[in-house]
């Protein structure tokens, strides 16, 4: 890289240190660090939200799609604006609102028991912690291209680190403010510099948008609506808009992170305006994204890598996900452009593990730390600290978990968010609904995963395993069931069992759910002024920033 590419990279991360410490002038309380003091704007947490969402991995993941694959991905995508924002928006921003919410589990032990809250906070903080190392482990591939050291002994795990501390120390340093604002930056230096990459990588091609739209349909690499249905093949419409539902309103309703930015806002039309900003930005920077990955496939294949394996005309790489970063350094060789890139790289990992580490730090001051102990902001800042090393050691992991980073991630994604989703989605629309029911129910999403994890296992893995005699069972052994219908396995036994399940045992009080479901809206009013006992006993000094005192659910 150049002089200039550094200049750029290293006063975009001095930006970053002087917002986190800007951001920490004056915080005094948790509330403050947790949700800004209910205070924050509805366009910066809107952006915030989108650059939550479009992280490392959509950095490299995004454009490999595109590439080497369809755009059934994008399908997926469209799902968060088009659907997923409008639930979260009217169903239950309301709610969590009303509710005061700083946990997003504490709706589980208000409308069931405490049980169910730790095991949601528990689900969650796995997930994030899976998240932040799959963003780290996909910066590190990209830097290792970018740099050169991809034969360098350790060089991966020192990257790993140094990344990883970096983040830390500004998102314990500056709370909820700093992961808002950070986020912004990282959001126009995304968005502007692979902006730049797309219109440079069309100008390089023979018949600019048209070549890439003929060579695209050429090779079926703009199919979005394949309507056969198939559960072992992702390109298809039913398998996007599987991993559309069951993960993205998942994540949008149920995420500790989003929740924790719908409740920094001062009201509900606030939020909802926030979830108006991040779905228009989902759909166009996603489709520039996706579009990069349409002009690299035209350019290779009218220029095919001198180093193409047969059938193919792209560079032959360790990962298909190094494509974007490869492409840029050896085609697109100008000055300043790969430190713009960079900072947009650090940019998205920085977004992503900045906002678990404070939703995780928040879910354990909240939810699991005992009453006796009241919790200062120093204690929450280490806490946090220790979040976001935490990632470090997630991403080393990573590898042995699949071959594509994404493929990772909707993996894990389905995993957890399907059965919070389901569990949610009881006790906000199944009055009837009780605690015993949904711990039930989420053991039927748990056989749920376990059928499709089953369909992983190779077939002749299976017949070595088995006796000779039933070996002829590994014959008609089903094909593997894609990722991306995990959480449709997960979601809809949790909530089918668990409404059964809510049968066999004596409905709840119904004062116990007013206010708790999108059908008693009654009361709910009261509840936003109320203060629970649990809000006391998990952390006093959050309480001690409302002025009326609360009555106990």
């Amino acid at each position: 890289m150049a002089v200039l590419d550094y200049l750029i990279c290293g006063g975009y991360l001095v930006l970053v240190i002087a917002l986190g410490w800007w951001c920490a002038r004056g915080q005094k309380t948790n509330t403050e660090y947790f949700v800004g003091s209910r205070k924050m704007n509805w366009l910066a947490v809107g952006i915030s939200l989108f650059a939550t969402t479009f992280s490392a991995l959509s950095f490299v993941g995004l454009p490999r799609e595109a590439a080497y694959e369809d755009y059934h991905l994008y399908t997926a995508i469209l799902f968060i604006p088009l659907v997923a924002a409008p639930i979260a928006g009217w169903l239950f921003v309301p709610l969590y609102h009303n509710l005061q919410l700083i946990s997003a589990y504490e709706y589980l032990e208000r409308r069931f028991n405490r049980r169910l809250r730790l095991i949601g906070s528990a689900l969650a903080c796995l997930y994030m912690l899976a998240w932040m190392g799959n963003m780290l482990y996909a910066t590190g591939l990209i830097l290792l291209v970018v740099l050169g050291l991809s034969d360098v002994p350790m060089a991966l795990p020192i990257t790993l680190i140094v990344l990883g501390l970096f983040t830390t120390i500004y998102t314990s340093l500056g709370g909820f403010q700093a992961v808002v604002w950070t986020d912004v930056a990282q959001a126009v230096v995304l968005f502007g510099g692979m902006m730049l990459v797309l219109l440079i990588t069309v100008s390089r091609i023979d018949g600019g948008w048209l070549a890439v739209w003929r060579i695209g349909q050429a090779h079926d690499r703009f199919a979005m609506f394949d309507m056969d249905f198939d559960l072992s093949d992702r390109a298809n419409f039913f398998t996007a808009a599987a991993y559309g539902i069951f993960v993205y309103i998942a994540a949008m309703t149920t995420g500790q992170s989003a929740v924790q930015r719908y409740v920094s806002m001062p009201s509900v039309s606030a939020a909802r305006w926030s979830l108006a900003v991040n779905g228009v930005l989902v759909a166009g920077v996603c489709l520039v994204f996706f579009l990069v990955g349409s002009a690299m496939f035209a350019f290779y294949q009218q220029h095919p890598a001198a180093d193409a394996v047969a059938g193919s005309s792209f560079p032959n790489l360790l990962r298909e996900d190094q494509l974007t970063p490869h492409f840029i350094q050896t085609q697109l060789k100008i000055p300043g452009l790969m430190g713009l890139l960079l900072a947009g790289l650090f940019a998205a990992v920085m977004s992503s593990i900045d906002s678990s580490a404070n939703s995780i730090t928040t879910l354990v001051v909240c939810d699991w730390l005992p009453g006796k102990n009241e919790v200062s902001v120093g204690t929450t800042k280490l806490l946090c600290g220790v979040a976001g090393l935490s990632a470090i050691g997630a991403a080393l992991l990573v590898p042995y978990l699949g071959e594509h980073v994404f493929d990772i991630l909707v993996t894990i994604a389905g995993a957890f968010f399907g059965p919070l989703l389901g569990i949610f989605a009881l006790g906000v629309f199944v009055p009837r609904a009780s605690g015993k029911g949904a711990v039930i129910g989420l053991c039927g999403g748990v056989m749920g995963l376990l059928v499709v994890a089953a369909t992983s296992i190779p077939a002749e893995w299976l017949s070595d395993a088995l006796p000779e005699s039933l070996r002829p069972l590994a014959e008609d052994w089903p094909a593997k069931i894609s990722p991306w219908w995990y959480g449709a396995f997960t979601c809809v036994p949790t909530f089918f069992v668990g409404l059964a399940a809510s049968y066999l045992f004596p409905p709840p009080d119904p004062k116990r759910v007013q206010g708790l479901t999108v059908f008693s809206t009654a009361g709910a009013a009261a509840l936003h002024d109320d203060e629970s006992v649990e809000e006391q006993r998990v952390a006093p000094n959050l309480a001690a920033d409302r002025s009326k005192p609360r009555r106990s659910l």
